[in-house]
């Protein structure tokens, strides 16, 4: 095979570390994502207005702040022609505050958590820990209410998860963890936490002295220090923050590493590297003045919320939101409803979401002849069980933007006698009934709280998508019946 045109590290794979280190939640990803739209031109749109679509323009909408669709109208796109769509996750397994957080026990001040998703929770212990997600402050002018979301992140490392020392625990085989018990994040001592209580706004009617009963829900669930760290980051007072969805995160930032500097070593690559690499080929192919002035269709990146807890969320893959662009989009150019349909039997959706590379010291855990490996390209996954969405057809498909662009691509089943994992390829394949593809780059460390993946592999992602995007249209189509 020919030496590929790859884009150097230092390009795409810095590219990437930024959007990482901008994204410690799915709320930051997507506010990244609408960023990077719209300076180069994207238009967001609201779900709860008529949209006035033109050919040429380009546009996004979010739901949730932690889900997003955008999308190029080609020049001579006209209604009921295909959309060429990649789809993947914003959200990765992480630790949630609940609703109720405030624990205090043996002279420390805990925060009390919720798993989210199937994590490595063990690799969250002894890591410096920190807080990230969005606030909702509630704001009194003039005698009116309202309320407003912000989104809030803590640089500093203000939480830990210590281990009990060996000395404690000698009969231990294995690092197993009650989730509920023992997967508490420390925020300081007691002691430490008394000698920083502050006086706050509403406790002027007690003459300034600090009292434990606000005039906010939040106040009573809290401890007031991880209040006063919020308040302190977003410029507002203790008792105005109302509610939030928090979580907790690695203060680390993502790196480039290893003796070549050839991996990267960050937390949430699962999705965040589909994710970014999705949306950096669609707006690099819809850059230019001359982009879209021969696309007969639209080029579309869906990002879904909630994957990782099953995407049945209005945010997430099992809603209608992918549906229900389609629909609008394609209604927008002709009310004939029936166009809808047939579009999205034209259509064709790119389902990205990491694959599991191979592991030097567990190879006995892959399949014999599917044994993914780093700097070799996206991995076409499959199952007969319908796990994955993928059929020879859809694979095809995919494999030819490979062949045109000397682009590496691997193949990966899963043995028979172990579980398979899924994606939202086949809920998206089911809901809507579109030809779906299901790949993605290889990582080792899935799930962990920093996992790995190879530089090349971003190249190659990015490079994949952007030539789906930039010659769907032009390629020859398998019959969808035959």
């Amino acid at each position: 095979m020919a030496k590929p045109n790859r884009v150097t590290n230092s390009s795409v794979a810095s590219d990437f570390i930024d959007f990482l280190n901008a994204s410690p939640t799915a709320f930051h990803a997507v506010e990244e994502a609408k960023k990077r739209l719209v300076e180069v031109g994207y238009e967001q749109l609201s779900e709860t207005e008529d949209w006035k679509l033109e050919a040429g323009k380009k546009y996004f909408f979010t739901r949730n702040h932690s889900a997003i669709i955008a999308f190029a109208i080609g020049k001579k796109y006209v209604a009921g022609n295909a959309f060429h769509i990649v789809g993947a996750h914003t959200d990765s397994p992480c630790l949630k505050l609940k609703p109720i957080s405030k624990i205090t026990k043996g002279g420390f001040l805990e925060v009390g958590v919720q798993i989210y998703g199937g994590g490595l929770w063990h690799t969250w212990f002894d890591r410096d820990l920190t807080v990230a997600g969005r606030v909702i402050l509630r704001e009194e002018k003039n005698g009116s209410v309202s309320y407003v979301p912000r989104l809030v992140r803590i640089l500093e490392p203000i939480l830990r998860i210590p281990t009990l020392a060996i000395h404690l625990d000698r009969d231990a085989v294995a690092f197993a963890v009650n989730t509920e018990t023992q997967l508490l994040p420390i925020l300081a001592t007691t002691i430490k936490g008394e000698l920083n209580k502050v006086v706050y706004k509403n406790d002027a009617q007690n003459g300034g002295e600090y009292t434990d009963q606000k005039s906010t829900p939040s106040s009573s669930k809290h401890h007031l220090l991880l209040l006063q760290i919020l308040a302190e980051q977003l410029g507002c007072e203790p008792d105005d923050i109302f509610d939030f969805d928090l979580q907790v995160c690695d203060a680390q930032p993502s790196a480039i590493g290893g003796a070549k500097r050839e991996f990267i070593f960050s937390g949430r690559l699962d999705n965040l590297c589909m994710t970014f690499c999705s949306l950096k080929a669609l707006i690099d192919s819809t850059s230019s003045e001359s982009s879209l002035e021969n696309e007969a269709g639209i080029r579309m990146v869906a990002l879904f919320d909630n994957e990782e807890v099953g995407s049945n969320s209005a945010q997430g893959a099992g809603s209608p939101a992918m549906h229900d662009a389609l629909s609008r989009i394609t209604t927008s150019f002709s009310p004939l409803p029936s166009l809808v349909e047939k579009a999205i039997q034209k259509s064709f959706l790119v389902s990205a979401d990491m694959a599991h590379a191979l592991h030097p010291n567990y190879m006995e855990k892959y399949e014999e002849n599917h044994r993914p490996k780093f700097h070799g390209g996206l991995v076409i996954k499959m199952n007969a069980n319908n796990k994955y969405a993928t059929n020879a057809v859809t694979a095809t498909i995919f494999r030819e933007f490979a062949l045109k662009h000397n682009l590496p691509v691997q193949d990966f089943v899963v043995r028979n006698d172990m579980a398979c994992g899924t994606t939202i390829g086949p809920i998206l394949a089911s809901g809507l009934g579109i030809r779906t593809v299901d790949v993605g780059a290889p990582q080792l460390s899935m799930h962990s709280i920093r996992e790995v993946c190879g530089t090349d592999d971003v190249d190659y992602s990015y490079l994949h998508f952007k030539a789906y995007y930039e010659e769907f249209s032009t390629l020859p189509m398998i019959p969808v019946d035959i």
